[in-house]
């Protein structure tokens, strides 16, 4: 049994922590995330960002600490947790030699998605991420862009209730990560909760709260405008610098 979380909270974790030998990915991490909000993990290379993701998504076993999602148990729960999840890494597996549709149609393997049930969700996918026009498309020729809606959409064939996101525009146009953003977007209205990694501060500032993290230790933890005036920035990189500058 999962812990029975407030009906609001979707995502909370107490004292998370994972260390490879000596080193602290992740140092003591409390954190919780409301149903049908977009809360931006924000921090550099390395800050433990994909490590975070990883731990929530039970993929990786905390040395210290524990989590729930969708009121499952990360490492109790993890078989089970994975049917209300998905997670898109930052190279998530597309196969290249498949079409549009077919990469589609592999990942509702995966799942365990009723045949049945699959039109009508893949017809939707297909639409709102703007790659109908593209479905007999081999990956391979896809843009970036393009690989990044596919993979969205592979990750949102089971209908998760809680997505998560590592660094998923990196790399990617301007123009196609406002695609991608207007995507999530629209999620949001579906109550899907959204955890979404990135080093773009500007991405950060769409976000409903946003958490800082730097040597695995979440620093500041709040809504982007009530951070910059707590220290009279200007622009989230300003004050995020601020905080990193404080703590050394």
């Amino acid at each position: 049994m999962g812990i029975l979380l407030n009906s609001m909270i979707t995502i909370k974790s107490t004292g998370l922590g994972r260390k490879f030998g000596a080193v602290s990915a992740v140092d003591d991490l409390n954190l919780e995330i409301q149903e049908g909000e977009i809360f931006g993990l924000v921090g550099p290379d390395g800050a433990g960002k994909t490590t975070t993701m990883r731990l929530l998504t039970g993929i990786l076993e905390p040395t210290s600490g524990e989590a729930w999602v969708y009121e499952k148990n990360i490492v109790k729960d993890s078989e089970t947790l994975k049917d209300n999840i998905a997670y898109m890494s930052q190279r998530f597996g597309l196969y290249e030699d498949l079409t549009v549709l077919e990469n589609i149609n592999f990942y509702a393997d995966i799942y365990g998605v009723a045949v049945k049930k699959r039109p009508d969700r893949i017809e939707s996918l297909l639409g709102f991420s703007g790659l109908t026009p593209f479905k007999k498309r081999l990956a391979k020729n896809l843009s970036g862009g393009m690989k990044q809606k596919l993979g969205l959409a592979c990750a949102l064939i089971h209908t998760p209730k809680v997505l998560f996101l590592d660094e998923p525009t990196n790399g990617v146009d301007p123009v196609s990560r406002r695609d991608f953003w207007q995507i999530l977007y629209q999620l949001l209205k579906e109550k899907v909760t959204i955890l979404f990694s990135t080093s773009y501060l500007d991405e950060a500032e769409r976000c409903k709260r946003v958490g800082l993290i730097h040597k695995g230790r979440l620093l500041k933890c709040d809504v982007p405008a009530e951070i910059k005036k707590e220290r009279n920035a200007k622009t989230l990189e300003e004050a995020f610098i601020s905080i990193i500058n404080e703590h050394g």
